[in-house]
């Protein structure tokens, strides 16, 4: 694994523990020589992710469309920026660019970005692994809703397994180098 995407809020939460995972995830790709694609904020979490990434001599590929950029919340300290002309096309060069996924707290943004690799995955268009880190029980009540979706027959078990989730850095890491792509069930949906 040599590029991983990290999606993450654009705040930084009410905890200082979301902080502090956003900068040792940073950290921790840096000195695994793992590159950082990420949406080029900075500020909130994906700040702290990217300067702590650099500081610690990694690389950080930022992607941001215009808009954003003009609004003044874009690193302009990145080993290399992407200006694109929308959200949509953002999705599309962090996934070109990235190998894995890695989820940190966020909002909308961050869930927009995640459910987008997940379909994907879902539709046989993109092999990424993805993985929440679950921190302070983060994403907890996200994945009860993925079980009931299963449960309630509107996701395949085996759709279900293409969001990995750990509580620990190293225990995500492993489980996103050991990924293994389901292999394709055909159809997705029961008709």
């Amino acid at each position: 694994m040599k590029s991983v995407v990290v999606f993450c809020g654009a705040n930084t939460g009410t905890r200082a523990i979301y902080a502090e995972a956003a900068a040792e995830t940073g950290r921790t790709l840096a000195r695994r020589k793992i590159q950082i694609v990420y949406g080029a904020g900075k500020v909130g979490l994906m700040g702290v992710l990217a300067d702590a990434a650099l500081q610690a001599g990694g690389e950080v590929v930022g992607v941001i469309p215009f808009f954003l950029r003009k609004k003044e919340v874009c690193h302009e300290e990145l080993t290399k920026l992407y200006v694109v002309d929308s959200m949509h096309e953002r999705k599309i060069k962090m996934a070109q660019l990235s190998e894995a996924v890695i989820v940190l707290p966020g909002g909308y943004g961050t869930l927009d970005e995640l459910f987008e690799m997940l379909t994907l995955a879902q539709l046989g268009q993109g092999a990424h692994p993805i993985g929440f880190l679950n921190v302070n029980g983060f994403f907890n009540l996200l994945i009860q809703q993925l079980d009931l979706m299963v449960a309630e027959g509107f996701l395949k078990a085996s759709h279900r397994q293409l969001a990995l989730v750990a509580d620990t850095l190293p225990e995500l890491l492993e489980s996103l180098e050991q990924y293994q792509a389901p292999p394709s069930e055909g159809k997705w949906i029961k008709l």
